[in-house]
């Protein structure tokens, strides 16, 4: 599990870093950086559906099925995403994801449980 944590908070950063000064008319102008993001997004999803139900017990706040969903979309319907959506998902919830991975990474820890 702590491995899954990893790469969700490891591809977070990297989306701050590549939506860094940006709003979300930014991030549509920037090709590159649009990439980026949403590739990232497509990991931290991969993550979430790797772990299946076990996400669940360590971080239950979290919208696993939307996550996971989310990833289907931007793998499947890649010709239909919005990019209000995008930006929503990284102005307004990976924040709070982060917040939850952090928490169950240091209680993983905490307790030994790689």
């Amino acid at each position: 599990m702590a491995d899954c944590l990893g790469d969700i908070l490891d591809n977070i950063a990297r989306i701050e870093g590549y939506s860094d000064g940006l709003d979300a008319v930014g991030l549509n102008q920037d090709g590159l950086r649009r990439d980026a993001v949403e590739r990232c997004l497509e990991l931290i999803c991969e993550a979430a559906y790797r772990r299946g139900d076990r996400a669940a017990e360590v971080m239950p706040d979290q919208a696993w099925e939307d996550i996971r969903g989310t990833g289907n979309r931007l793998r499947h319907a890649y010709d239909r995403i919005d990019l209000a959506f995008v930006w929503t998902v990284v102005s307004e919830r990976l924040p709070h994801l982060k917040a939850d991975a952090e928490r169950a990474l240091e209680r993983l820890q905490a307790n030994g449980k790689p």
